[in-house]
């Protein structure tokens, strides 16, 4: 099941989707109203970190999901929820929560 489909499932409103860091960067300074973020570590072959630390920046809590595990993190943000694919949907359910409460390694 597409990530998409889980979070409709779990009750989730996705707002935007982004398949490049530099859409993403601008649709955060355009005000996307973001209230939690799910990023793919490896988005057409950039790495996800300068939309990690706008994020931060803007205390929107996120996650990881990557087939690379906590490794493709590159021990960057240590304390961010990682989703390892294939994921469940009670993977990310889980992983949103830690993210929105500030727990997650």
């Amino acid at each position: 099941m597409q990530l998409e489909d889980m979070l409709d499932e779990l009750g989730c409103i996705v707002v935007a989707l982004a398949m490049r860091v530099s859409k993403a960067l601008d649709m955060l300074d355009r005000g996307a109203a973001v209230d939690v973020a799910v990023l793919d570590v490896n988005v057409a072959g950039e790495k996800v970190f300068p939309v990690a630390e706008r994020l931060h920046v803007m205390g929107v809590p996120f996650l990881f999901a990557t087939g690379y595990g906590r490794p493709g993190l590159e021990g960057l943000w240590p304390e961010r929820p990682v989703v390892q694919k294939p994921y469940t949907s009670e993977q990310i359910a889980s992983a949103i929560l830690q993210a929105r409460s500030g727990t997650g390694a």
